[in-house]
Parts: C-alpha cells; structure tokens; sequence
C-alpha cells in the first residue's frame, strides 16, 4: 500500500485534492528497483488540465510498455499548496508511487503554452532541482523538455538538460537505452549530454553559443564542439498505424478540460493558413488506418467507460476515410449510449446529416474559425474560407435546426485595416440576418445566438508570418473597444455577443514566442517576484512581468513591435522542421500582395515536408495513388475549413 506524501491533515486544507493523490483507473505501478530509469512526466499547470493532453497518454502508455522503465505523472501544485509545501519543505513527489521528484532520473516536461513557463521553474523548485542547468550534478534528474514551445526552446533553453524536437514515439527509446547504457558504466553527466546530442531530433543547449549584434540580433548561432549537429531535424512518425496508441486512457478522479475518449485520426493539415503554426510543424499529413481507429476506440471505450469520444486532427473533414469511421462509430455508438464529439469539421451536407444524428443534438452549435472580418483579410491569411461559403453552411445549419452560432476572430494580424475590423460585426450581423430570412417564425427553435470572440494575433515561429510585427497593449485594445462599439450597432445587436482576450498576456506571450536566450532572466526573475500559473487571468499580474523586464535591462518591444526583415537569423534557425525558410518566406510575400496559395492537394507548393518521404504528400505519391486512399482535390472542395484552434464540445460542428 502507497504511503501518500500529504497527510490527510494537508489534503482537507486545500483545494480539490484529488489532483494529488493519484491510484486512478488504468494507471500503472511498478516495483521502483526493478525500473533501470525512472520517468517523471510533467505537465506544468493543474491536473485538471494535464489530464487532458493527449500527447501525456500517449507517451506515458508508450514508456511503461517499456519493463525497464517505469513513467509517472506530476503537475503543478494550485498556490494553495504550494505555499503549504514550501512552509513545511514537502518535496514535490510523483502521482504513482508519491516518491520525490528529485529521486528520478528524468524529468520530462510538457510545453504546451508559453505561459505556463514560470510554472516549469516552480516544478524545478519545488523538486529540489537547481533552476539552471549549468548547476545541475549527477544527484539531480535530466530535465527534458518536449511539446510545441520546443520549436523556440531559447527563451527557457538555461532551465533545460535536453530538449526532445518532434513527435515523442520516435527517439525516445533510442535516448533511453543510451542513458540505461552509460548509467551502468557510470558515466559523468556532461558525457551523456554529449553523447545524446547525437540522437536526431535531440538538442542540448550547452552544447551551443548565441552570439550578438550591437542592435541586440542574433549575429550567429554554433554548437562548441564539431561533433555537435549545426543543424537539429525534427522526428516524426511516418506510419502513424505502426506507433502504439493508448487504448486504456488514464480515467481521472477530477472533471479534465477533455473528458472523454479522444481518437487521434490523424497528424498534420493541407491547409496552410499562414498564422498556424501547427499546420506547419506537423507537416505532412499522415492518416491513422480506418480499422485501426475503429480497434481502437472499441478497446478505449472498454477500458475507461467514457460516455464521449472525439476525434483530434487539424482538419478532421481532410481524413480520407471520414465517412466510414464517422458511420461505424455512430453505430457503435449509439449501441454503448456514448456520445460522438466531431470538432473540426467542415459544413457541408455530409457533415450536418452526421450532426443531426449525434446525441445531445440540443445542446450543439455551429462554430465558425472565420478568423478575419473581410474575405481580403481571409485572402491575406490563406484561410480559404469565404463569406459565401459561412453563409452557405449557416443556411443550411439553420434549416438543419441550430440556432446557436460561435465565430472565432482574430485582431491585428498583418494589413489589417478599419474595414477589416468593422467586418466582424458586420459578417455576424449577415448570419443574423439570415436566420430570420431563411427560417420562416413559426418554425423557428428558439432565437438565433451569435457569440463572437477575439484572440490577439501573435507571430509564431516556422510560419509565413514569423517576420510579423505586434501592436502595443493599448492599440490591441483599442482595436477591440471599436469592434464592440460595431457590435452594439448592428441591427440584431440584442442577439450578438463580443468578447475578446487579454492583451496584457498576448505582448508578453509574442516576446516568450520568438525570444532568445536573454529572456531566460526575466523569467526567472517574474518567478522569483511571484509570478506564477500566468495562464490564468485571476494569477496573472503583469506589474510583475513588467518590473522583472525592468530589473533584467531587457526592453520587450524589441521582441513584440519590430517587423523582421529578410535575412535575419532567428533563434530557431537551428531547428530544421522539414518546412524551409525560403518557401515561409514567400508564403509571407504572397500574403502582403493577397494571394491565396492552395491546399497541398489541389498542389504542390513545394514547401519542402516531402523530404520525409511519407504521408498525404504530391511531392510523394501520383495522382493515381492519390485517387485510391480517396483523397479530395479542387474539383470536390466543400465549404470551408478549420485549422485545428478550437475545441469543439460533444455535437459541436467547427468550421
């Protein structure tokens, strides 16, 4: 039997304390001395939140296939205990066998968001493990970090031994048999370092020198040693049936962010919209086989006794055997009592038939990732959705009998005009409209409800609009007071709601995006001011953020308000994701001159993922190929599209 490591006396204090004792359903123990290598697996915000990535299911399943491994979870401790931690010295422990941090020989980190960075050293604190690498001995953990920030690891690249560049099924076995290897030979830290940087896909910070510019740009970018790779390639899976995939999830005591059954169907999106970086960095698209995922959702419906599944992809209406997944699993569905939650599909008639047959059809809504207010701004951001097409789609919806709409918008992307601005009023004001000239009033389900959000734009790396500038705080804001006021003007304004997203977080999220290795300090000194869980607005205190840029002699504006030019290196640079530079260049020239580049089916754009010799790729297959797995060109292109942004609820349709 587990000893916990708080005492009962502890737990009845604090907030929800089921986040911290771990023993759920499906998840594994193991005799600690008959692991060689010992796993913490971290996700550094609430349990609630962690228990909800995928990417954490995967990998935990994939590692404790291993004998030789055993992989435990950790997540950040809510302010409540984390101030009852320090008081009496508790050390942050593991769920599984609530043993210490500090006693592990990996620490893995989720980076999911940029904001939970001051969260990644409360984690390292906590444990006992010094802040910086550079301090680190053979007594402390390798701290690992993977996910989507990795694609910028420099702003935190002094917190870390390792990063892991790419899709987590890949190279992790290799990177632990070398550990286990020079474990027993008792190698010294720095040497296994050394010797992991030889692993593809692995980078080791110490093992690089940024120089400077006196206008503060990166002059050069070098690893120390010849023997260290310029150059570190992204790992992907390339036959997403032959990696595991977990089929008895992790059931958590507490209601996650998504609690239910998610079905990955597949990685990567044809896309190309020139804000998302996703759609870049898991090029190409790769398909899991329809019996595969029907095996598999049988298997993890039994195991876990979920009343939900949903699929998970970029664009899940691009999957090219939709229809018959969709049918079997309405089928057996509707046999378990199980709902179905389909985000990311496109309208079209194939789409709102499956809708109108889904449980919980009522508590359902259309959501619309328009983006941008005027098809010019769509245009500039290769969203390759028109008005037509939102107009089309909520027609037919309409008569389908929803009546709730959610459009997703975002201010200040680049070109963005007055007109663009007033466009997002005047879009949903359309919808509007046509409810009532569409649905005669006796027909009519209840009033039409339009709710509308904006997100402020941030520049990410390895996307067309990396060499993007930001706005200040006050002009972002400004941009949302006007829209608000257009909202409040229209003529159904009683029936459309605005809201928009914190600017605050925004400019300090855009410097986090494409920083360098000088805002490790600013992070660490916010810590040390107490800045902590920044991902949530009622934690988040940008006085403090502002004060440690003070104290660090580091101006933000530099990182948020400049628009690169051309031939700028970037900290990234040294990250090869498949995707070239030249061709996110061109794609930014054609977007200031309005020109829609087309989805990687109806061609080629030669954006360089084909390099990796897999997937839904022209640069791979004949169009005789292409026409066998039923895949969809031009000719066959129904309304809109979705870009993976959203998370759609169970019955929800996303566009």
């Amino acid at each position: 039997m587990r000893n916990l490591a708080l005492s009962e006396d502890i737990l009845n204090t604090v907030e929800k304390p089921a986040r911290y004792v771990g023993g759920e359903l499906n998840t594994v123990m193991k005799d600690p001395s008959a692991a060689d290598l010992r796993f913490a697996f971290c996700f550094p915000d609430v349990y609630e939140i962690g228990m909800g990535n995928i990417g954490l299911q995967i990998l935990y399943d994939q590692f404790n296939k291993r004998q030789d491994v055993w992989c435990e979870r950790v997540y950040s401790p809510w302010p409540d205990l984390d101030k009852v931690m320090r008081e009496k010295k508790i050390p942050l422990f593991a769920l599984e066998s609530q043993d210490p941090i500090r006693d592990f020989d990996f620490l893995g980190i989720t980076l999911q968001y940029e904001m939970c960075y001051s969260n990644v050293l409360q984690v390292l604190d906590l444990s006992g493990i010094p802040l910086l690498a550079k301090d680190r001995t053979a007594a402390d953990p390798i701290v690992i970090g993977g996910g989507p920030c990795t694609y910028n690891p420099e702003p935190i690249a002094d917190f870390f031994d390792l990063f892991y560049i790419g899709e987590g099924e890949v190279v992790y076995d290799q990177l632990f048999d070398l550990y286990i290897r020079m474990k027993k030979a008792g190698a010294a830290r720095q040497d296994f370092l050394r010797a992991a940087a030889g692993i593809e896909g692995i980078y080791v910070p110490s093992l690089y020198e940024p120089l400077y510019r006196e206008d503060g740009t990166l002059a050069d970018f070098r690893p120390l040693f010849e023997d260290v790779p310029k150059k570190v390639k992204r790992v992907i899976v390339k036959e997403m049936d032959r990696v595991a995939y977990p089929v008895s999830p992790i059931v958590p005591y507490l209601r996650p962010f998504q609690d239910r059954v998610t079905l990955e169907i597949m990685r990567g999106c044809i896309r190309g919209c020139r804000f998302c970086q996703a759609g870049m960095v898991y090029r190409p698209v790769r398909e899991r086989s329809v019996e595969s995922l029907k095996k598999i959702a049988v298997e993890a419906l039994k195991a876990s006794g979920y009343d939900e599944i949903s699929l998970s992809s970029l664009s899940s209406s691009d999957y090219s055997e939709l229809k018959e997944l969709v049918t079997y699993l309405m089928d057996e569905c509707a046999a378990r009592h199980v709902n179905i939650s389909l985000p990311s599909l496109r309208i079209d008639n194939f789409s709102l038939d499956v809708m109108s047959k889904v449980q919980d059809i009522k508590k359902s809504s259309l959501t619309f990732a328009a983006e941008a207010g005027t098809q010019r701004l769509r245009n500039v951001i290769n969203k390759g959705i028109t008005e037509e097409d939102i107009l089309r789609g909520s027609a037919a919806a309409f008569h389908g009998g929803w009546t709730k709409v959610k459009f997703y918008f975002m201010l200040g992307l680049p070109t963005e005009t007055e007109e663009d601005r007033k466009g997002i009023a005047e879009l949903c004001e359309r919808v509007a409209e046509l409810f009532y000239a569409e649905i005669p009033k006796e027909e009519r389900r209840g009033k039409i409800q339009i709710t509308a959000s904006s997100s402020f734009f941030v520049p990410k790396p390895f996307t067309p609009f990396e060499w993007a500038k930001m706005e200040k705080k006050e002009e972002y804001l400004a941009r949302a007071h006007f829209v608000k006021d257009n909202f409040r003007a229209q003529k159904n304004g009683r029936v459309m709601h605005y809201e928009y997203h914190d600017a605050d977080v925004t400019v300090l999220e855009g410097v986090f995006a494409r920083g360098d290795r000088k805002i490790g300090a600013v992070i660490r000194r916010a810590y040390e001011l107490g800045c902590l869980f920044d991902a949530w607005s009622e934690q988040f205190d940008d006085a403090k953020w502002q004060q440690a840029f003070q104290d660090c002699g580091v101006d933000p504006d530099f990182y948020t308000l400049r628009e690169r030019s051309a031939e700028e290196l970037f900290p990234w640079d040294f990250i090869d994701i498949g995707v070239s530079k030249r061709f996110l260049r061109r794609e930014w020239e054609r977007a200031m001159e309005g020109v829609v580049t087309p989805n990687c089916l109806e061609r080629c754009n030669g954006c360089g993922a084909g390099s990796y010799g897999c997937g839904i790729c022209p640069t791979n297959q004949n169009p005789l190929e292409q026409a066998a797995r039923g895949m969809r060109g031009a000719a066959g292109k129904p309304a809109g599209e979705a870009d993976g942004s959203t998370a759609a609820g169970a019955g929800e349709v996303t566009v």
